[in-house]
């Protein structure tokens, strides 16, 4: 119970009744959602979405709408809106004076975050906010301290120690995932993250495994009117309504992203218009800098979620009085009289006004807490530019994961290895793959396009089942129900931003991608979030995902778009494990591998090698893994080596018996994972008979093998008798013609012929 004045407000704007000191206890239901605002309505019955002009002019809050507060929390709402505008214009000092190396502030969109803040839990609920979404962090219970380790760059600080930008919030604690600089790759995650409790209520066996999963959690995630513009917002909002899952989007619309007016970006200026069509969709939109009108709202956004009705999306215009950042400049763009009237929507002077107009603080006690709040931020900038800077022997730390190391010892069970059964294809060892670890492992979850046998469950007793165009994943989803084994829209950004999501709760999705010829819409998921997200927070996030991608030529009608190969664009990131199986033994250890260890794995599956006789393989036993790193000989030689992998291992092996007719012994090194790679497997085979071939399917120039053979050059050069030869495709793109496939993909001929040259030079 509390005791003590409190307040309801009565207008949108100036109005707000004190309603008469008690000594009395307020009643506990004052402080209820119930109680604060209008009797919660379905979603199809939200208010209307209506344009929300930059003016003062707002419909008044209905009665059963206003909240209720105390004097107290009236005061702390107004004290972290003010902090966070103080930390700003701390690090806005602090920049100018060469202390910090960079500022974005979230200066105007104060009140409607804190009110997010009062309506969650940190630590229980999920975050996922964006650049501005300090005075969230605040409510939540970031320091200032806290927020000024990340401005100077602090080991110390929660958010990246030292790794990201100010602003880019993260802290394992209060459950705010480690934030990134793109613009809306944090909503399929928020809505991935959702989805791993709509699963974990569905998957029994999970409850014994995984914690930390509610059953009324929310999970809320943060954009700007920019972000709107970006695909994955409406991917985001087509999985999370078609999936009811408790999300909170709250949209903060100050107008601008960057120098880009809002009626630039969206079409007829204003997206509530564009996806009221969405089900399941609850939606509401509040002048953002009105604190109690953001408050009401919220609290109805939140509870829509608690109550497992679906997804809720708050629309707050909200006001930018400050530039974008310190690399911008407003004035540039924005006409005077403009900013002049965000001025006079200022939330901070409104509330402050607001309470001494109401007689809950008058002047003297605002500028004591003002005082106070300054005194807290001086102190905490000391303490932060007192703090260490990362020592810089940690620079390569958490680029994978500090506790599983998948090329130890440990993921080596090949050597003696008992097969048995009929031999069976790639295609046949990976599924028995992953049929066995899901058995193993409940929280591994199958998703991607047309992996499921049959979405509509109903006729899966009348039908043979799909299991992916290639069939990899045939009969799982019969296994292990639809709750573990789903399809997804067509779109690849979805799968791998969501399969994020569900890593970072514990969740081990193995998701396809079905043609590699498809994965760029996913690059920037893979490469800015999957890959860094370890790295970037310090260890204190991952998502150890795998991404199996069916790739390669030689299809006779691939042509351009189902025949890429173009690796070196994944084995140039850190923070990703990229492995490449030859044979169907090495697909089965390789994807047990990919799926035990705690890296997120590029598991690339070539399509001409799925059903080839050459490299069928009886079955091993459930614990066969395949370390990475680990090269295999998979032909000895005595007089040049060919270092290979994928389907030229196998054009490899014909090319060095037609040697062998020639009096050439030629010795094949399959590295069967591309990052990492066996390098003494390499430097051993180079050392033995000083020539050597690296023959791949990408194209020759700026490709994987001039990395092998410029490292080769570079650290072997003494033990070479002849350069470093490489056999790869032409430099353009593979044809639909088979004459033209054949002469622009390297064939057998092509090795033969650079093994001949290389043994006369």
């Amino acid at each position: 119970m509390r005791k003590g004045s409190f307040v309801t407000i009565m207008s949108d704007m100036k109005v707000l009744r004190l309603v008469k000191k008690t000594e009395g206890d307020l009643p506990e239901k004052a402080f209820t959602a119930k109680s604060v605002a209008k009797p919660e309505p379905k979603p199809a019955a939200a208010l209307p979405i209506k344009a929300v002009k930059p003016g003062p002019a707002r419909r008044p809050l209905r009665q059963q709408e206003r909240p209720r507060l105390s004097r107290e929390e009236m005061l702390k709402l107004f004290r972290v809106m003010y902090l966070s505008r103080r930390l700003d214009d701390k690090e806005i000092q602090m920049k100018g004076q060469n202390r910090i190396f960079f500022q974005i502030s979230g200066a105007g969109h104060e009140a409607i975050l804190v009110a997010a803040g009062m309506c969650l839990k940190p630590g229980y609920d999920w975050f996922y906010p964006y650049y501005r979404d300090r005075a969230l962090c605040l409510q939540l219970g970031m320091t200032p301290l806290e927020m000024l380790l990340e401005s100077v760059g602090a080991e110390a600080d929660p958010n990246s120690h030292g790794r990201q930008m100010p602003s880019h919030w993260g802290h394992k604690k209060l459950n705010i995932v480690s934030q990134s600089s793109p613009t809306g790759t944090q909503l399929l995650q928020a809505v991935g993250c959702a989805e791993a409790g709509y699963r974990f209520k569905l998957i029994k066996e999970l409850k014994k495994r995984i914690k930390n999963f509610r059953d009324d959690e929310v999970v809320y995630v943060s954009l700007g009117d920019g972000t709107t513009s970006e695909g994955e917002f409406w991917e985001a909002l087509n999985t999370a309504c078609n999936l009811k899952l408790p999300v909170v989007f709250l949209l903060e619309d100050n107008g601008y992203a960057i120098s880009v007016p809002l009626e630039v970006q969206t079409a007829g200026g204003d997206v509530s218009k564009l996806i009221k069509g969405f089900p399941n969709l609850f939606m509401q939109r509040c002048d953002g800098t009105d604190a109690l009108e953001s408050l009401a709202v919220m609290r109805r956004a939140v509870d829509n979620c608690r109550q497992g009705r679906g997804p809720s999306f708050v629309h707050a215009k909200v006001i930018r009085p400050y530039s974008h950042s310190l690399s911008d400049n407003e004035r540039l763009y924005r006409a005077e009289e403009e900013r002049a009237s965000d001025a006079e929507r200022d939330p901070i002077k409104r509330f402050g006004a607001l309470l001494t107009e109401e007689s809950v603080a008058d002047q003297d006690e605002l500028q004591k807490l003002k005082d106070e709040v300054d005194r807290e931020i001086k102190e905490a900038a000391d303490k932060a530019l007192a703090s260490p800077q990362p020592a810089a022997e940690t620079a390569t730390d958490f680029v994978y994961s500090p506790t599983v190391d998948p090329t130890s010892k440990e993921f080596d069970t090949e050597d003696g290895v008992q097969l048995s059964g009929n031999p069976g294809t790639m295609v046949d060892l990976i599924n028995r793959c992953l049929l066995t670890e899901m058995k193993r492992d409940p929280r591994i979850l199958v998703f991607g396009e047309d992996i499921a046998d049959c979405s509509r469950e109903q006729f899966l007793d009348q039908v043979k089942g799909k299991g992916g165009v290639f069939k990899v994943t045939a009969n799982l989803q019969r296994e292990f129900g639809s709750a573990r084994v789903f399809n997804s829209p067509l779109a690849e950004a979805n799968i791998v931003g969501r399969a994020i999501g569900m890593a970072t709760r514990g969740l081990k999705p193995v998701v396809e991608i079905q043609f590699f010829d498809y994965i760029w819409p996913a690059y920037h998921q893979i490469r800015n979030e999957l890959a860094v997200l370890r790295w970037r927070s310090g260890n204190e996030f991952s998502a150890p995902v795998v991404l199996r991608v069916p790739v390669g030529g030689y299809l006779k009608g691939g042509a351009i778009y189902h025949s890429q190969s173009g690796v070196t664009v994944f084995t140039h990131v850190p923070g990703l494990r990229v492995v490449y199986p030859s044979n169907a033994l090495d697909a089965n250890g390789l994807l047990r591998t990919s799926i035990r260890c705690d890296d997120p794995v590029l598991f690339l599956e070539h399509k001409h090698l799925y059903r080839q006789a050459y490299n069928k393989s009886p079955y091993p036993p459930d614990d066969f893994m395949v370390p990475f790193g680990k090269a295999k000989t998979v032909r000895e030689g005595t007089d040049l080596s060919i270092i290979t992998y994928g389907a030229l291992v196998q054009r490899s092996l014909v090319a060095a018996r037609q040697a062998e007719q020639q009096g050439i012994s030629v010795e094949i090194i399959d590295l069967r994972t591309l990052n990492p790679y066996d390098w003494n497997a390499i430097a051993s085979t180079v050392k033995k008979n000083s020539r050597v071939i690296v023959a791949h399917e990408d194209s020759l120039s700026f490709g994987y093998g001039a990395e092998i053979a410029a490292r080769i050059s570079d650290e072997l050069f003494e033990y070479l008798d002849a350069p470093v030869r490489r056999v790869a495709a032409l430099d353009t793109f593979v044809a639909y013609a088979p004459q033209l496939e054949e002469a622009i993909l390297p064939q057998a001929a092509d090795v033969l012929q650079a093994i001949t040259e290389l043994n006369g030079y």
